[in-house]
């Protein structure tokens, strides 16, 4: 079959990545794609318009449209193109709204009984409400953007002062624009943070290997949200037990709550989760399968992926599709100084070429070619993954950052800490 790819990140080339391998596909187009997505199929520049997708898909004969970012989920694209008659991989406009709008989600898991932190919401119109709220609150809190905010939207505060800075910085500043007009403000959860990715035809569902992202810009979790700095799969925090515990508690009732509500979920929901001395929790959903836990978790799954993901978007679900490597996939992601604030493009980048391990997999993010020449095009550059068939992290991130030595652009900065919480605590 011919498939085409919406979106041009390092998630987009994990998954064009895999789904070239399958022997069912035929063509594989990628709109608008990046240089790293032109080694493994079509890089197409489609009008990212409803109508043009729709067209391209006719007059080339896709079959099946994998949609990576939330942004046209949210918009609505995969209701327009199914429509039309294309099979799609991702939710509907109103099953995405699980990561559209926060508080959506957060009403869905108290009504379901989900667990997850308590929160209030705070409307932009109601700005002197929140600060009545702030001295009664334990802190630290989360104040969160209900809309979509590109990972960003998130701010720990550790006292009433940062509180009511960071809501005037939301509220008068605009600093996540429209997607700031409401926000939640939420119980800080304690405990550790992994990722869970399921695959469901919105009835069955498969789990993907766990992964624990790091979000913070700095090193030992300090400075601001970035969109994902790193991540490594599996995520020890996540025993068999808490898996368990993560199914039944939490994708079980999810899924069953989203059909009930009118919403049936297909596609990939991502958990967003905190192991908490009290069990498992959610911190956020997701419409769309993460960035970059998708470049460590996409490596360690066997058999054939383009099957999986059309079963899905059939309502059929194959499980028997693929299977998981027992082995361990690190990414570190190179940035662009200035990231997640202001930062500069167009540094060519070297070192691209000089990999002949197959331990070693470069998902290219914010690139662009010019000239001939690989230069940066974004914050997040691009995420360097290694990859073992056995579970040894240590050996995974020394393989991570000595190819990170062979690559260089102007400005490039990565975290050092990739996975060190796990090598330094002891999982039963």
């Amino acid at each position: 079959m011919n498939v085409l790819v919406i979106g041009s990140g390092g998630r987009e080339h994990a998954l064009a990545w895999k789904i070239s391998q399958s022997r069912l596909l035929d063509k594989l187009f990628i709109s608008p794609g990046n240089p790293g997505t032109s080694q493994v199929g079509i890089n197409s520049k489609i009008d990212n318009t409803p109508e043009t997708i729709l067209n391209f898909c006719k007059e080339n004969n896709v079959e099946l449209v994998v949609i990576g970012p939330e942004q046209p989920l949210v918009d609505g694209l995969a209701d327009f193109l199914r429509a039309n008659h294309i099979k799609v991989f991702g939710p509907n406009k109103e099953a995405a709204e699980i990561e559209g709008h926060k508080s959506f989600a957060k009403r869905l898991m108290t009504k379901y009984g989900i667990p997850t932190g308590s929160f209030k919401e705070i409307e932009s119109t109601e700005y002197d409400k929140a600060f009545s709220h702030f001295k009664n609150c334990r802190f630290p809190v989360v104040i969160k953007a209900d809309g979509l905010a590109a990972g960003k939207g998130v701010i720990i505060c550790k006292n009433q002062d940062e509180a009511e800075k960071t809501l005037t910085d939301i509220f008068v500043n605009h600093i996540f624009g429209e997607a700031g007009n409401k926000v939640l403000i939420e119980e800080f959860l304690e405990g550790e943070e992994a990722s869970i990715l399921a695959i469901t035809d919105g009835d069955n569902f498969i789990l993907l290997p766990s992964s624990q992202d790091h979000k913070r810009i700095g090193e030992n979790d300090t400075g601001k949200n970035t969109g994902g700095m790193g991540a490594y799969s599996p995520a020890p925090v996540i025993t068999d037990s808490i898996l368990r515990e993560v199914e039944e508690k939490i994708i079980i009732p999810v899924l069953a709550g989203m059909k009930k509500e009118g919403r049936k979920f297909q596609g990939c929901l991502y958990a967003g989760l905190m192991i908490t001395s009290g069990g498992p929790k959610v911190v956020e959903f997701n419409c769309r399968f993460g960035d970059p836990e998708t470049q460590a978790v996409i490596p360690l799954v066997k058999g054939d992926f383009l099957r999986l993901l059309y079963s899905s978007a059939d309502g059929k679900i194959d499980k028997s599709a693929v299977d998981f490597s027992n082995g361990i996939a690190v990414c570190v992601v190179a940035v662009s100084s200035g990231y997640p604030d202001k930062y500069k493009k167009g540094y060519e980048i070297k070192g691209l070429g000089e990999f002949s391990s197959g331990n070693i997999i470069i998902f290219h993010a914010g690139t662009e070619e010019n000239k001939g020449r690989i230069v940066t095009s974004g914050g997040r550059v691009l995420g360097i993954t290694a990859v073992l068939e056995e579970n040894d992290l240590q050996k995974a991130r020394i393989l991570a950052y000595g190819a990170l030595q062979h690559i260089k652009f102007e400005g490039m900065y990565y975290r050092r800490d990739i996975g060190m919480k796990a090598l330094n605590k002891t999982y039963n």
